[in-house]
């Protein structure tokens, strides 16, 4: 979603008591699509998952540059149900 700069889609599948959630959804729009237009998207792994009734984890490796170079990260996503859809709740990132 950030790749393609889908900053409502990233609104809206965030938690609202996570630790990305943004009170001013204007602004938190801006911030989105601003990343999104000044990351290049090199490459997305997935390299485990994990899900029990209500909660899940995803751990992946993203490839990023931005003028200032490699911002490369692994993040272990937290993951949350809540009315039937799946929420990014948190993440535990580690610098590539």
């Amino acid at each position: 979603a950030f790749a393609c700069g889908l900053a409502r889609y990233v609104m809206e599948t965030t938690h609202p008591e996570g630790s990305a959630f943004e009170p001013d959804a204007a602004a938190w729009e801006r911030s989105i699509l601003a990343f999104s237009q000044e990351t290049r998207f090199e490459g997305l792994e997935i390299l485990a998952s994990s899900q029990e009734t209500n909660e899940g984890s995803v751990t992946f490796k993203a490839a990023l540059t931005r003028e200032t170079g490699d911002v490369s990260f692994t993040e272990q996503s937290r993951f949350l149900r809540r009315d039937g859809k799946w929420l990014y709740h948190s993440g535990e990132i580690e610098l590539a």
